[in-house]
Order: C-alpha cells, then sequence, then structure tokens
C-alpha cells in the first residue's frame, strides 16, 4: 500500500511537472504573440503619423498600449500618441494623453519630454493676453517644474525661453489693466497694475514704461515725491530711452519747446553748411 502511495506521488510530480512546462511554454508563446501584435499596431500608427492621419495613428498607438501594459511599447506608444494629437494641434486630446502618461508611468525615464510636450501644448493655445490667462499660467508653471526637476536637459534650455516670453505676455497684460485705469483715473488699480511689472515681471521690456507710468500717476494726484522716486529709477537704469525723456517732460515742461528750438536750429545751421558745398 505505501508503495501503491509512493508511486502515485511520483506520477503526480511528473504531470504537475510537465503542466508547468507546457504552461511555461504557452506563457512565452502568448508573450511573444503579444509583441507582435504590439509592434505591428506601433507600425502601423507611425505609418498613419507620417500620412497624416494622426486619429488613426493615434488610436493604434493606444491599441498597442492596451495590448500588452507591461511591455516597453507601452508607454512608448502613449507617447506617440500623445504627439500624434499634438502634431495636428488637437491639443485637448494630447493634453489627456500626457496627462495620463504622467500618471500610468510616473517613473518613466522620458518624463521630462512627456511635461515639454504638456508645456507646448499649453504654451501654443495662447493667443490673446487679455483672454487666454489660464493657458498662460498651465505653460509657466509646467515650464517651471521642467527647469526645477529636469535643469540639465534640452527641454530646461527652451523652458526657460518660453517663460521669458510668457513674462513678456503677462506683463502686457498687467500694462493694458494699468493703462485702462488710468485712463478713468482710478489711480489706486493703475499703481497696483504697474508696480506688478516691476516688481513680477521686472525682466521684460515693460519695465521702463512701467517705470513712467508711475511717475505720471504719482505726479498727476500730487505725491511729486514718490514720482521722482520712479523717474530717478528710471533715470538710472535707462536715461537714454524715450520713456525716461517722457518722464523728464513730467518735472519740466519747458524741456519739449527747448527740445523744439534745438531742433530748428540744428537745421538751420545744417542748411546754411549745405549751402557752402552747393
Amino acid at each position: 500500500m505505501n508503495i501503491s502511495k509512493f508511486f502515485l506521488l511520483i506520477i503526480v510530480l511528473v504531470l504537475l511537472v510537465s503542466c508547468g512546462k507546457d504552461n511555461s511554454k504557452k506563457s512565452v508563446i502568448l508573450e511573444k504573440d503579444l509583441d507582435l501584435q504590439v509592434l505591428e499596431a506601433y507600425e502601423e500608427g507611425l505609418k498613419s503619423l507620417k500620412e497624416g492621419d494622426v486619429i488613426f495613428a493615434a488610436k493604434k498607438f493606444n491599441e498597442a498600449e492596451t495590448l500588452f501594459p507591461q511591455s516597453e511599447w507601452a508607454p512608448k506608444s502613449s507617447l506617440m500618441a500623445a504627439y500624434s494629437f499634438y502634431s495636428q494641434d488637437y491639443y485637448e486630446d494630447a493634453i489627456l494623453e500626457l496627462q495620463r502618461f504622467i500618471k500610468v508611468y510616473s517613473y518613466h525615464e522620458n518624463l521630462d519630454y512627456a511635461y515639454y510636450l504638456l508645456g507646448l501644448c499649453w504654451y501654443e493655445q495662447i493667443i490673446d493676453e487679455k483672454k487666454d490667462l489660464q493657458t498662460i499660467v498651465k505653460a509657466k508653471d509646467t515650464f517651471s517644474l521642467i527647469i526645477k526637476d529636469y535643469p540639465n536637459t534640452e527641454y530646461a534650455l527652451d523652458a526657460e525661453f518660453k517663460i521669458d516670453l510668457i513674462n513678456d505676455t503677462l506683463a502686457s497684460k498687467e500694462m493694458y489693466i494699468g493703462r485702462y485705469y488710468f485712463e478713468r483715473k482710478k489711480w489706486i488699480p493703475a499703481i497696483n497694475r504697474f508696480r506688478t511689472v516691476i516688481d513680477d515681471y521686472d525682466t521684460t521690456i515693460y519695465t521702463e514704461e512701467a517705470l513712467h507710468r508711475l511717475v505720471e500717476v504719482y505726479y498727476t494726484i500730487g505725491l511729486k515725491d514718490e514720482a521722482k522716486k520712479y523717474a530717478s529709477l528710471l533715470g538710472y537704469n535707462y536715461q537714454s530711452s524715450e520713456w525716461y525723456e517722457k518722464s523728464y517732460l513730467v518735472f519740466n515742461k519747458k524741456y519739449e519747446k527747448q527740445k523744439k528750438n534745438k531742433s530748428k536750429k540744428n537745421k538751420s545751421i545744417l542748411k546754411k553748411f549745405k549751402s557752402l558745398l552747393e
């Protein structure tokens, strides 16, 4: 009886081992088959992308990802789907794909590229600084993240450049609103807007004008010491600019008349000089 049990145990073990081998073979075959299907879908996606059919391309890339989520092709396919949408300005679809990629593949080696492409999707939707504030802010936040988390990449270099342009856009918006308040004699809101440009966007092209506008506002409401302070700041940093000249006019009304007389005198001398050559 014990011998029979022993033989039965041997037989069971043999069957289990053979089943394990069969399952292992089936698993390998299935994995290879999936890899082939994924590769086929991915290549179809690439072909469609080159032909300009970005919707079908994105569909095939998504299919490749879904077929074998554990495959190395899955994150690549997800990124390619996002790029397909981006390449033809389907920004909202691209943004959704990229946000999903960042969530699902949060440790992937191409995460920096995903953030960069996401930043571009926001950035390229900026049309009017007076209306697109949410888009502008999201673009700036994304590029700032790239500079902070991936400082030694080529994406960080371009992100810095893009942020400079975004700051120009934001400063332009502040100046637009500040001028609006100034024209309507709403002095405090105007001051606040011009101060924002000085405090937050001091490297933009609007800094000189903002300083001049503050000179104008403070001089108009009778705070001449404040006006002189900003005029001095403008003169110290931008003495040769047209905005400094305009601020100088605020304090010296005779300057314009002197300037015109000087111009007439120069023309007269030039005319006389030319007559000597004839």
